[in-house]
Protein backbone atom coordinates (compact mmCIF):
# COMPACT_ATOMS: atom_id res chain seq x y z
CA UNK A 1 0.00 0.00 0.00
CA UNK A 2 1.66 3.07 -1.10
CA UNK A 3 2.43 5.92 1.67
CA UNK A 4 1.00 8.99 2.05
CA UNK A 5 3.77 11.99 1.34
CA UNK A 6 1.52 15.13 1.62
CA UNK A 7 -1.50 15.24 4.23
CA UNK A 8 -3.95 18.39 4.07
CA UNK A 9 -5.97 18.13 7.76
CA UNK A 10 -9.68 19.89 8.14
CA UNK A 11 -7.71 23.17 6.40
CA UNK A 12 -9.52 26.64 6.47
CA UNK A 13 -8.25 29.98 5.13
CA UNK A 14 -9.30 33.41 5.51
CA UNK A 15 -8.79 36.26 3.42
CA UNK A 16 -9.40 38.94 6.12
CA UNK A 17 -13.30 37.90 7.73
CA UNK A 18 -14.54 36.23 4.68
CA UNK A 19 -13.65 32.25 4.94
CA UNK A 20 -12.96 30.95 1.37
CA UNK A 21 -11.57 27.13 2.25
CA UNK A 22 -14.03 25.39 4.81
CA UNK A 23 -12.63 22.44 6.65
CA UNK A 24 -10.87 20.75 3.34
CA UNK A 25 -8.69 16.76 4.16
CA UNK A 26 -7.16 15.26 1.70
CA UNK A 27 -3.96 12.89 1.37
CA UNK A 28 -1.27 12.54 -2.05
CA UNK A 29 0.50 9.65 -2.33
CA UNK A 30 3.79 8.71 -3.15
CA UNK A 31 3.61 8.23 -7.34
CA UNK A 32 0.46 9.01 -7.92
CA UNK A 33 -1.01 11.68 -9.83
CA UNK A 34 -3.88 14.09 -7.97
CA UNK A 35 -6.41 15.67 -9.72
CA UNK A 36 -8.09 19.25 -8.15
CA UNK A 37 -11.10 19.99 -10.42
CA UNK A 38 -13.15 22.90 -9.95
CA UNK A 39 -14.19 26.98 -11.15
CA UNK A 40 -12.68 29.85 -10.11
CA UNK A 41 -13.32 30.64 -6.79
CA UNK A 42 -13.84 27.04 -5.58
CA UNK A 43 -10.84 27.38 -3.60
CA UNK A 44 -8.47 25.07 -5.93
CA UNK A 45 -5.71 27.18 -6.52
CA UNK A 46 -5.81 29.13 -2.94
CA UNK A 47 -5.19 25.64 -1.25
CA UNK A 48 -2.30 25.02 -3.36
CA UNK A 49 -0.60 28.08 -2.74
CA UNK A 50 -1.01 27.28 1.04
CA UNK A 51 0.82 23.80 0.45
CA UNK A 52 3.35 25.93 -0.92
CA UNK A 53 3.67 28.76 1.88
CA UNK A 54 2.55 31.64 -0.93
CA UNK A 55 -0.77 32.69 0.75
CA UNK A 56 -0.42 36.90 0.91
CA UNK A 57 0.38 37.00 4.78
CA UNK A 58 -1.04 40.48 5.24
CA UNK A 59 -4.41 39.68 3.89
CA UNK A 60 -4.87 36.07 4.62
CA UNK A 61 -4.53 33.38 7.02
CA UNK A 62 -5.24 29.66 7.85
CA UNK A 63 -7.78 29.47 10.27
CA UNK A 64 -7.41 26.06 11.22
CA UNK A 65 -6.15 22.44 10.18
CA UNK A 66 -2.34 21.41 8.99
CA UNK A 67 -0.61 20.35 5.99
CA UNK A 68 1.93 17.29 6.78
CA UNK A 69 4.48 16.77 4.28
CA UNK A 70 6.82 13.51 5.10
CA UNK A 71 5.23 14.19 8.37
CA UNK A 72 6.40 17.76 8.83
CA UNK A 73 3.36 20.75 9.02
CA UNK A 74 4.04 23.35 7.02
CA UNK A 75 1.66 25.44 8.44
CA UNK A 76 3.97 25.48 11.19
CA UNK A 77 7.24 26.86 8.95
CA UNK A 78 9.13 30.07 8.82
CA UNK A 79 9.64 31.76 5.79
CA UNK A 80 13.40 30.88 5.41
CA UNK A 81 12.61 27.38 6.70
CA UNK A 82 10.45 27.16 3.00
CA UNK A 83 12.93 28.75 1.21
CA UNK A 84 14.08 25.19 1.77
CA UNK A 85 11.10 23.04 0.49
CA UNK A 86 9.31 25.17 -2.20
CA UNK A 87 11.79 24.26 -5.57
CA UNK A 88 13.44 21.70 -4.41
CA UNK A 89 10.76 19.37 -2.47
CA UNK A 90 7.86 20.73 -3.46
CA UNK A 91 7.56 22.72 -7.17
CA UNK A 92 4.86 25.07 -9.09
CA UNK A 93 4.04 24.99 -12.47
CA UNK A 94 2.25 28.00 -12.93
CA UNK A 95 -1.22 28.48 -14.82
CA UNK A 96 0.24 31.56 -16.49
CA UNK A 97 3.67 31.42 -18.35
CA UNK A 98 4.43 34.61 -19.59
CA UNK A 99 3.43 36.25 -16.60
CA UNK A 100 5.25 33.68 -14.48
CA UNK A 101 8.89 33.79 -16.58
CA UNK A 102 11.55 36.49 -15.86
CA UNK A 103 10.93 38.73 -19.55
CA UNK A 104 14.06 40.14 -19.06
CA UNK A 105 16.42 36.76 -18.27
CA UNK A 106 16.63 34.08 -21.20
CA UNK A 107 14.84 30.99 -20.84
CA UNK A 108 18.41 28.85 -19.79
CA UNK A 109 19.59 31.46 -17.35
CA UNK A 110 16.02 31.28 -15.21
CA UNK A 111 15.83 27.39 -15.09
CA UNK A 112 19.82 27.41 -14.42
CA UNK A 113 19.58 30.00 -11.60
CA UNK A 114 17.08 26.88 -10.00
CA UNK A 115 19.53 24.60 -10.17
CA UNK A 116 22.19 27.29 -8.40
CA UNK A 117 20.06 28.38 -5.64
CA UNK A 118 18.97 24.45 -4.46
CA UNK A 119 22.29 21.84 -5.50
CA UNK A 120 26.17 22.18 -5.11
CA UNK A 121 26.24 22.46 -9.18
CA UNK A 122 28.83 24.77 -10.57
CA UNK A 123 27.42 27.02 -13.24
CA UNK A 124 29.22 25.15 -15.97
CA UNK A 125 27.17 22.06 -14.77
CA UNK A 126 24.34 23.64 -14.05
CA UNK A 127 24.18 24.84 -17.70
CA UNK A 128 24.68 21.55 -19.39
CA UNK A 129 21.97 20.22 -16.75
CA UNK A 130 19.64 22.90 -18.02
CA UNK A 131 20.00 21.46 -21.64
CA UNK A 132 19.24 18.24 -20.72
CA UNK A 133 16.00 19.09 -19.03
CA UNK A 134 15.41 21.00 -21.92
CA UNK A 135 15.72 17.94 -23.83
CA UNK A 136 13.78 15.96 -21.45
CA UNK A 137 10.75 18.27 -22.07
CA UNK A 138 11.19 17.44 -26.09
CA UNK A 139 12.05 21.51 -26.35
CA UNK A 140 13.58 21.87 -29.79
CA UNK A 141 16.98 23.70 -30.88
CA UNK A 142 17.87 23.23 -26.84
CA UNK A 143 20.82 25.62 -27.27
CA UNK A 144 19.15 27.89 -29.12
CA UNK A 145 15.89 27.86 -26.74
CA UNK A 146 18.27 28.07 -23.93
CA UNK A 147 19.11 32.14 -24.87
CA UNK A 148 15.86 32.71 -26.26
CA UNK A 149 14.01 35.18 -23.97
CA UNK A 150 10.25 34.03 -23.01
CA UNK A 151 8.44 36.76 -25.89
CA UNK A 152 10.56 34.84 -28.63
CA UNK A 153 8.86 31.44 -27.84
CA UNK A 154 5.19 29.68 -28.51
CA UNK A 155 3.04 29.56 -25.55
CA UNK A 156 3.30 25.51 -25.41
CA UNK A 157 7.17 26.42 -25.58
CA UNK A 158 6.78 28.09 -22.38
CA UNK A 159 5.12 26.16 -20.57
CA UNK A 160 7.67 23.28 -21.34
CA UNK A 161 10.56 25.98 -20.04
CA UNK A 162 8.16 26.24 -16.65
CA UNK A 163 8.08 22.56 -16.59
CA UNK A 164 11.95 22.33 -17.28
CA UNK A 165 12.28 24.79 -13.96
CA UNK A 166 9.73 22.67 -12.27
CA UNK A 167 11.21 19.17 -11.94
CA UNK A 168 14.90 20.77 -12.40
CA UNK A 169 15.69 19.47 -8.70
CA UNK A 170 13.79 16.13 -8.63
CA UNK A 171 10.85 17.57 -6.69
CA UNK A 172 8.35 14.75 -4.56
CA UNK A 173 5.48 16.66 -5.34
CA UNK A 174 4.54 19.05 -8.18
CA UNK A 175 1.66 21.21 -8.32
CA UNK A 176 0.56 22.05 -11.76
CA UNK A 177 -2.22 24.69 -11.78
CA UNK A 178 -4.11 25.10 -14.58
CA UNK A 179 -0.71 24.25 -16.55
CA UNK A 180 -2.50 23.65 -20.02
CA UNK A 181 -5.43 26.45 -19.60
CA UNK A 182 -4.75 28.84 -22.45
CA UNK A 183 -3.44 26.42 -24.83
CA UNK A 184 -3.96 24.65 -28.16
CA UNK A 185 -5.63 21.20 -27.97
CA UNK A 186 -2.72 19.16 -29.62
CA UNK A 187 -0.27 21.22 -27.81
CA UNK A 188 -2.48 20.50 -24.32
CA UNK A 189 -2.63 16.56 -25.40
CA UNK A 190 1.26 17.26 -25.72
CA UNK A 191 1.88 18.32 -22.70
CA UNK A 192 -0.47 15.88 -20.63
CA UNK A 193 1.67 13.10 -21.96
CA UNK A 194 5.12 14.96 -21.09
CA UNK A 195 3.84 15.24 -17.69
CA UNK A 196 2.58 11.82 -17.40
CA UNK A 197 6.12 10.33 -18.92
CA UNK A 198 8.20 12.76 -16.50
CA UNK A 199 6.13 11.10 -13.60
CA UNK A 200 6.53 7.61 -14.73
CA UNK A 201 9.88 8.41 -15.24
CA UNK A 202 10.90 10.34 -12.29
CA UNK A 203 8.09 8.51 -9.78
CA UNK A 204 6.92 12.20 -8.22
CA UNK A 205 2.91 12.76 -6.89
CA UNK A 206 1.52 15.16 -9.02
CA UNK A 207 -1.56 17.59 -7.99
CA UNK A 208 -3.03 18.22 -10.91
CA UNK A 209 -5.17 21.41 -11.08
CA UNK A 210 -7.80 22.45 -14.05
CA UNK A 211 -11.40 23.41 -14.30
CA UNK A 212 -11.96 20.90 -16.95
CA UNK A 213 -12.98 17.21 -15.32
CA UNK A 214 -12.51 15.53 -18.95
CA UNK A 215 -8.87 16.73 -18.92
CA UNK A 216 -8.96 14.93 -15.48
CA UNK A 217 -9.43 12.05 -16.95
CA UNK A 218 -6.54 12.45 -19.05
CA UNK A 219 -3.97 12.19 -16.47
CA UNK A 220 -5.14 11.70 -13.34
CA UNK A 221 -6.30 8.47 -11.49
CA UNK A 222 -8.17 10.01 -8.35
CA UNK A 223 -9.96 13.51 -8.19
CA UNK A 224 -11.05 15.78 -6.10
CA UNK A 225 -14.10 18.13 -6.84
CA UNK A 226 -13.81 22.17 -5.17
CA UNK A 227 -17.14 23.71 -5.16
CA UNK A 228 -17.04 27.28 -3.32
CA UNK A 229 -14.57 26.45 -1.21
CA UNK A 230 -15.55 23.57 -0.14
CA UNK A 231 -14.64 19.73 -0.53
CA UNK A 232 -17.84 17.90 -2.68
CA UNK A 233 -16.72 15.01 -4.26
CA UNK A 234 -14.34 12.64 -4.62
CA UNK A 235 -12.54 9.23 -5.28
CA UNK A 236 -11.57 7.53 -8.53
CA UNK A 237 -11.67 9.21 -11.74
CA UNK A 238 -13.43 6.21 -13.86
CA UNK A 239 -16.16 6.16 -10.84
CA UNK A 240 -17.30 10.40 -10.26
CA UNK A 241 -17.31 10.13 -14.75
CA UNK A 242 -20.17 7.03 -14.75
CA UNK A 243 -21.62 7.66 -11.39
CA UNK A 244 -21.33 11.42 -10.21
CA UNK A 245 -23.19 12.09 -7.20
CA UNK A 246 -23.02 16.10 -6.64
CA UNK A 247 -25.32 18.33 -9.03
CA UNK A 248 -21.67 20.10 -8.87
CA UNK A 249 -19.85 17.86 -10.41
CA UNK A 250 -22.64 16.35 -13.05
CA UNK A 251 -22.79 20.08 -13.93
CA UNK A 252 -19.16 19.92 -14.68
CA UNK A 253 -19.24 17.06 -16.91
CA UNK A 254 -22.41 18.11 -18.47
CA UNK A 255 -21.89 21.73 -19.12
CA UNK A 256 -19.33 21.25 -21.89
CA UNK A 257 -20.79 20.90 -25.66
CA UNK A 258 -21.01 17.17 -26.21
CA UNK A 259 -19.85 15.58 -29.55
CA UNK A 260 -22.22 13.93 -29.96
CA UNK A 261 -25.91 15.49 -29.41
CA UNK A 262 -26.48 19.39 -29.84
CA UNK A 263 -28.50 20.85 -27.84
CA UNK A 264 -30.43 23.71 -28.19
CA UNK A 265 -29.68 25.69 -24.79
CA UNK A 266 -25.76 24.72 -23.04
CA UNK A 267 -27.14 23.33 -19.37
CA UNK A 268 -25.49 25.62 -17.00
CA UNK A 269 -24.43 24.77 -13.12
CA UNK A 270 -27.40 26.97 -12.28
CA UNK A 271 -29.44 25.22 -13.93
CA UNK A 272 -28.26 21.61 -12.09
CA UNK A 273 -28.34 23.43 -9.15
CA UNK A 274 -32.00 24.21 -9.27
CA UNK A 275 -32.90 21.20 -11.85
CA UNK A 276 -33.87 23.59 -14.59
CA UNK A 277 -32.08 21.75 -17.61
CA UNK A 278 -33.43 22.00 -20.69
CA UNK A 279 -33.23 18.92 -23.25
CA UNK A 280 -34.36 20.49 -26.37
CA UNK A 281 -31.62 18.73 -29.49
CA UNK A 282 -31.26 20.87 -32.15
CA UNK A 283 -31.89 17.81 -35.31
CA UNK A 284 -29.90 17.14 -38.52
CA UNK A 285 -33.59 18.58 -40.16
CA UNK A 286 -33.48 21.57 -37.84
CA UNK A 287 -30.30 22.48 -39.16
CA UNK A 288 -31.02 21.50 -42.87
CA UNK A 289 -33.95 23.80 -42.57
CA UNK A 290 -32.56 26.49 -41.09
CA UNK A 291 -28.81 26.19 -43.33
CA UNK A 292 -31.87 26.36 -46.65
CA UNK A 293 -32.50 29.92 -45.52
CA UNK A 294 -29.65 31.29 -44.99
CA UNK A 295 -27.90 30.17 -48.31
CA UNK A 296 -30.42 31.00 -50.01
CA UNK A 297 -29.58 34.65 -49.41
CA UNK A 298 -26.59 36.61 -51.53
CA UNK A 299 -23.14 36.43 -49.68
CA UNK A 300 -22.80 39.09 -46.75
CA UNK A 301 -18.79 38.61 -46.85
CA UNK A 302 -16.86 37.21 -50.03
CA UNK A 303 -13.17 36.35 -49.12
CA UNK A 304 -11.51 36.12 -52.37
CA UNK A 305 -7.54 34.91 -52.78
CA UNK A 306 -6.53 37.17 -49.70
CA UNK A 307 -2.80 36.51 -48.82
CA UNK A 308 -1.14 38.29 -45.33
CA UNK A 309 2.78 38.09 -46.02
CA UNK A 310 5.22 39.70 -43.29
CA UNK A 311 8.59 40.57 -43.82
CA UNK A 312 11.53 40.34 -41.15
CA UNK A 313 14.82 41.57 -41.33
CA UNK A 314 17.91 39.14 -40.39
CA UNK A 315 20.43 41.64 -40.13
CA UNK A 316 22.50 44.90 -41.84
CA UNK A 317 23.36 43.32 -44.97
CA UNK A 318 21.04 40.09 -45.59
CA UNK A 319 17.90 40.14 -47.47
CA UNK A 320 14.44 40.43 -46.19
CA UNK A 321 12.96 37.05 -45.26
CA UNK A 322 8.80 36.68 -45.68
CA UNK A 323 6.56 35.05 -44.18
CA UNK A 324 2.89 34.10 -45.29
CA UNK A 325 0.65 34.48 -42.30
CA UNK A 326 -2.48 34.35 -44.50
CA UNK A 327 -2.21 32.11 -47.85
CA UNK A 328 -4.66 32.33 -50.63
CA UNK A 329 -7.75 32.05 -48.38
CA UNK A 330 -11.00 32.47 -49.82
CA UNK A 331 -14.88 31.47 -48.55
CA UNK A 332 -18.17 33.19 -48.31
CA UNK A 333 -19.98 33.58 -45.28
CA UNK A 334 -24.27 34.16 -45.22
CA UNK A 335 -26.29 36.61 -43.52
CA UNK A 336 -27.47 34.67 -39.97
CA UNK A 337 -24.84 31.97 -40.37
CA UNK A 338 -21.64 31.12 -37.84
CA UNK A 339 -19.17 30.26 -39.62
CA UNK A 340 -16.27 28.38 -36.99
CA UNK A 341 -12.72 29.34 -37.77
CA UNK A 342 -10.33 26.51 -36.35
CA UNK A 343 -6.60 25.64 -35.90
CA UNK A 344 -3.65 25.67 -33.87
CA UNK A 345 -2.14 28.72 -32.43
CA UNK A 346 0.29 30.46 -35.46
CA UNK A 347 -2.17 28.58 -38.28
CA UNK A 348 -3.63 32.43 -39.19
CA UNK A 349 -6.78 32.51 -37.94
CA UNK A 350 -6.62 35.74 -35.41
CA UNK A 351 -4.59 37.40 -38.59
CA UNK A 352 -7.65 36.20 -41.11
CA UNK A 353 -9.35 37.80 -38.70
CA UNK A 354 -8.01 41.27 -38.28
CA UNK A 355 -7.67 41.39 -42.38
CA UNK A 356 -11.58 40.96 -42.46
CA UNK A 357 -12.14 43.68 -39.94
CA UNK A 358 -9.34 46.19 -41.73
CA UNK A 359 -7.02 46.24 -38.80
CA UNK A 360 -3.99 44.37 -40.42
CA UNK A 361 -4.78 45.29 -44.20
CA UNK A 362 -4.16 42.46 -46.51
CA UNK A 363 -1.47 41.74 -48.66
CA UNK A 364 -3.40 40.21 -51.95
CA UNK A 365 -6.80 39.40 -52.75
CA UNK A 366 -10.23 40.86 -52.16
CA UNK A 367 -12.36 40.78 -48.74
CA UNK A 368 -16.29 42.02 -50.57
CA UNK A 369 -18.82 43.14 -47.70
CA UNK A 370 -22.44 43.34 -49.56
CA UNK A 371 -20.21 43.16 -52.61
CA UNK A 372 -18.24 46.41 -51.82
CA UNK A 373 -14.18 45.67 -51.80
CA UNK A 374 -13.18 46.82 -48.20
CA UNK A 375 -9.45 46.62 -48.73
CA UNK A 376 -10.12 49.64 -51.13
CA UNK A 377 -11.60 52.00 -48.48
CA UNK A 378 -10.51 55.17 -47.29
CA UNK A 379 -10.02 55.77 -43.62
CA UNK A 380 -13.38 58.06 -43.66
CA UNK A 381 -15.61 55.00 -44.68
CA UNK A 382 -13.58 52.04 -42.80
CA UNK A 383 -14.09 54.37 -39.74
CA UNK A 384 -18.21 53.64 -40.93
CA UNK A 385 -17.65 50.22 -41.80
CA UNK A 386 -16.39 49.78 -38.20
CA UNK A 387 -20.29 49.94 -37.14
CA UNK A 388 -21.14 47.31 -38.98
CA UNK A 389 -18.05 45.30 -38.52
CA UNK A 390 -17.49 44.40 -34.54
CA UNK A 391 -15.04 42.16 -32.63
CA UNK A 392 -15.34 40.49 -29.31
CA UNK A 393 -11.78 39.89 -28.08
CA UNK A 394 -10.59 36.75 -25.69
CA UNK A 395 -9.43 39.21 -23.29
CA UNK A 396 -12.45 41.20 -21.99
CA UNK A 397 -10.10 42.84 -18.74
CA UNK A 398 -7.27 44.10 -21.74
CA UNK A 399 -10.17 45.37 -24.12
CA UNK A 400 -11.84 47.70 -21.49
CA UNK A 401 -10.22 50.80 -19.65
CA UNK A 402 -9.87 50.42 -16.40
CA UNK A 403 -10.51 53.83 -15.61
CA UNK A 404 -13.74 54.40 -17.20
CA UNK A 405 -16.69 52.63 -15.55
CA UNK A 406 -18.15 50.07 -17.68
CA UNK A 407 -21.44 51.85 -18.85
CA UNK A 408 -19.60 54.64 -20.33
CA UNK A 409 -17.56 52.24 -21.89
CA UNK A 410 -20.81 50.80 -23.92
CA UNK A 411 -21.87 54.45 -24.14
CA UNK A 412 -18.43 55.02 -25.93
CA UNK A 413 -18.89 53.70 -29.62
CA UNK A 414 -22.85 54.79 -29.41
CA UNK A 415 -21.24 58.70 -28.94
CA UNK A 416 -17.93 57.80 -32.10
CA UNK A 417 -20.84 57.03 -34.67
CA UNK A 418 -23.71 59.31 -33.41
CA UNK A 419 -26.13 56.88 -32.27
CA UNK A 420 -29.47 58.23 -30.73
CA UNK A 421 -29.33 61.91 -30.29
CA UNK A 422 -28.70 62.52 -26.34
CA UNK A 423 -26.58 60.94 -23.66
CA UNK A 424 -29.83 59.98 -21.85
CA UNK A 425 -31.43 57.72 -24.50
CA UNK A 426 -27.73 56.66 -24.44
CA UNK A 427 -27.67 56.04 -20.91
CA UNK A 428 -31.61 54.25 -21.64
CA UNK A 429 -30.07 51.72 -24.33
CA UNK A 430 -26.56 51.00 -22.65
CA UNK A 431 -29.62 49.57 -19.38
CA UNK A 432 -31.40 47.77 -21.39
CA UNK A 433 -28.20 45.99 -23.33
CA UNK A 434 -26.94 45.25 -19.86
CA UNK A 435 -30.16 43.74 -18.85
CA UNK A 436 -30.06 41.47 -22.24
CA UNK A 437 -26.80 40.52 -21.79
CA UNK A 438 -27.89 39.48 -18.02
CA UNK A 439 -26.21 41.87 -16.07
CA UNK A 440 -28.16 44.40 -14.32
CA UNK A 441 -28.57 48.45 -13.97
CA UNK A 442 -26.53 48.61 -10.74
CA UNK A 443 -23.55 47.99 -12.25
CA UNK A 444 -23.77 50.87 -15.15
CA UNK A 445 -21.22 52.87 -12.88
CA UNK A 446 -18.80 49.96 -11.68
CA UNK A 447 -15.10 49.52 -12.96
CA UNK A 448 -14.01 46.26 -15.00
CA UNK A 449 -11.71 45.17 -12.02
CA UNK A 450 -14.72 45.00 -10.09
CA UNK A 451 -16.03 42.14 -12.46
CA UNK A 452 -15.45 38.33 -12.51
CA UNK A 453 -13.98 36.95 -15.93
CA UNK A 454 -17.56 35.78 -17.17
CA UNK A 455 -19.27 39.28 -16.33
CA UNK A 456 -16.23 40.83 -18.43
CA UNK A 457 -16.57 38.96 -21.53
CA UNK A 458 -20.41 40.35 -21.12
CA UNK A 459 -19.55 43.96 -20.94
CA UNK A 460 -17.76 42.89 -23.85
CA UNK A 461 -20.43 41.50 -26.19
CA UNK A 462 -22.70 44.37 -24.75
CA UNK A 463 -20.11 47.08 -25.81
CA UNK A 464 -19.70 44.76 -29.67
CA UNK A 465 -23.58 44.93 -29.87
CA UNK A 466 -24.33 48.30 -28.63
CA UNK A 467 -23.47 49.25 -32.24
CA UNK A 468 -26.02 46.76 -33.54
CA UNK A 469 -23.53 45.17 -35.89
CA UNK A 470 -24.44 42.57 -39.11
CA UNK A 471 -21.24 40.87 -38.75
CA UNK A 472 -18.95 40.02 -35.38
CA UNK A 473 -15.91 38.20 -35.16
CA UNK A 474 -15.65 36.22 -32.37
CA UNK A 475 -11.83 35.92 -31.51
CA UNK A 476 -10.96 32.93 -28.56
CA UNK A 477 -14.02 34.79 -27.00
CA UNK A 478 -14.53 31.83 -24.44
CA UNK A 479 -11.15 30.38 -24.39
CA UNK A 480 -10.34 31.67 -21.04
CA UNK A 481 -13.42 31.07 -19.73
CA UNK A 482 -14.42 28.52 -17.07
CA UNK A 483 -16.53 25.76 -18.45
CA UNK A 484 -20.36 26.97 -16.88
CA UNK A 485 -19.29 30.42 -17.48
CA UNK A 486 -18.63 29.53 -21.23
CA UNK A 487 -21.68 27.73 -21.41
CA UNK A 488 -23.44 30.87 -20.25
CA UNK A 489 -21.48 33.11 -22.97
CA UNK A 490 -22.49 30.77 -25.92
CA UNK A 491 -25.74 30.43 -24.90
CA UNK A 492 -25.52 34.28 -24.78
CA UNK A 493 -24.03 34.43 -28.36
CA UNK A 494 -26.72 31.98 -29.64
CA UNK A 495 -29.70 33.96 -28.40
CA UNK A 496 -28.35 37.69 -29.42
CA UNK A 497 -27.81 35.45 -32.88
CA UNK A 498 -31.66 34.66 -32.69
CA UNK A 499 -33.10 38.09 -31.79
CA UNK A 500 -30.88 40.87 -33.48
CA UNK A 501 -29.81 38.23 -36.89
CA UNK A 502 -26.04 38.80 -36.65
CA UNK A 503 -23.74 36.77 -38.24
CA UNK A 504 -20.33 35.60 -36.70
CA UNK A 505 -17.46 34.10 -37.52
CA UNK A 506 -15.73 32.61 -34.59
CA UNK A 507 -12.36 31.69 -34.14
CA UNK A 508 -11.36 29.24 -31.66
CA UNK A 509 -8.76 26.34 -31.31
CA UNK A 510 -11.68 24.19 -29.07
CA UNK A 511 -13.24 22.11 -31.47
CA UNK A 512 -15.60 20.79 -29.37
CA UNK A 513 -17.09 24.28 -28.69
CA UNK A 514 -16.57 25.16 -32.82
CA UNK A 515 -18.66 22.57 -33.87
CA UNK A 516 -21.34 22.99 -31.42
CA UNK A 517 -21.50 27.14 -32.70
CA UNK A 518 -21.10 26.63 -36.31
CA UNK A 519 -22.93 26.24 -39.12
CA UNK A 520 -19.74 25.78 -41.22
CA UNK A 521 -16.33 24.89 -40.88
CA UNK A 522 -13.52 25.95 -41.66
CA UNK A 523 -10.11 24.13 -40.13
CA UNK A 524 -6.66 26.29 -41.23
CA UNK A 525 -3.37 24.92 -40.63
CA UNK A 526 -0.37 27.12 -42.00
CA UNK A 527 -2.07 29.98 -43.13
CA UNK A 528 -3.93 27.89 -45.67
CA UNK A 529 -7.53 25.66 -45.74
CA UNK A 530 -7.59 22.67 -44.95
CA UNK A 531 -11.14 21.75 -45.06
CA UNK A 532 -14.27 23.94 -45.13
CA UNK A 533 -17.61 22.38 -44.95
CA UNK A 534 -20.55 21.38 -42.51
CA UNK A 535 -19.44 21.83 -38.87
CA UNK A 536 -21.15 18.54 -38.40
CA UNK A 537 -19.81 16.89 -41.27
CA UNK A 538 -16.26 17.68 -40.59
CA UNK A 539 -16.44 16.29 -37.23
CA UNK A 540 -18.03 12.67 -38.72
CA UNK A 541 -15.87 12.18 -41.48
CA UNK A 542 -13.05 14.47 -41.34
CA UNK A 543 -10.92 14.17 -44.72
CA UNK A 544 -7.59 15.50 -43.66
CA UNK A 545 -5.12 14.37 -41.25
CA UNK A 546 -4.05 17.52 -39.75
CA UNK A 547 -8.00 17.71 -39.15
CA UNK A 548 -8.39 14.25 -37.69
CA UNK A 549 -5.41 15.14 -35.02
CA UNK A 550 -7.32 17.96 -33.91
CA UNK A 551 -10.20 15.75 -33.13
CA UNK A 552 -8.60 13.11 -31.52
CA UNK A 553 -6.80 15.58 -29.28
CA UNK A 554 -10.05 16.83 -27.77
CA UNK A 555 -10.30 15.32 -23.87
CA UNK A 556 -13.50 13.37 -24.16
CA UNK A 557 -13.25 11.80 -20.33
CA UNK A 558 -14.24 8.26 -19.65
Amino acid sequence: MKKNILSVNNLSIAFGANQVIHNISFNLKENEILGIVGESGSGKSVSSLAILGLLPKKISKIVSGSILFHGEDLTQLSSKAFQKIRGKKIAMIFQEPMSSLNPSMTCGKQVQEILLQHTDLSKKEAANETLALFEKVKLPDVEITYSKYPHEISGGQKQRVMIAMAIACKPDVLIADEPTTALDVTVQKEIIKLLKDLQAETQMSIIFITHDLSLISEIANHVLVMFRGNLVEEGLVSTIFKNPQHNYTKALINSRPSLDVRLKTLPTIQDFLDNTISKTIVTDADRKENHAKIYAKKPLLEVINVEKEYFSSSGWFKKPTSFKAVNNVSFKLYEGETLGLVGESGCGKSTLGNAILQLDKATAGQILYNGIDITKLKKTDIRKLRKDIQIIFQDPYSSLNPRIPVGEAIMEPMIVHNLFSNNKERKAKVIEILNRVGLSEDYFNRYPHEFSGGQRQRIGIARTIALQPKLIVCDESVSALDISVQAQVLNLLNELKEDFGFTYIFISHDLAVVKYMSDQLLVMNKGKIEELDDADVIYKTPKKEYTKKLIEAIPKGI
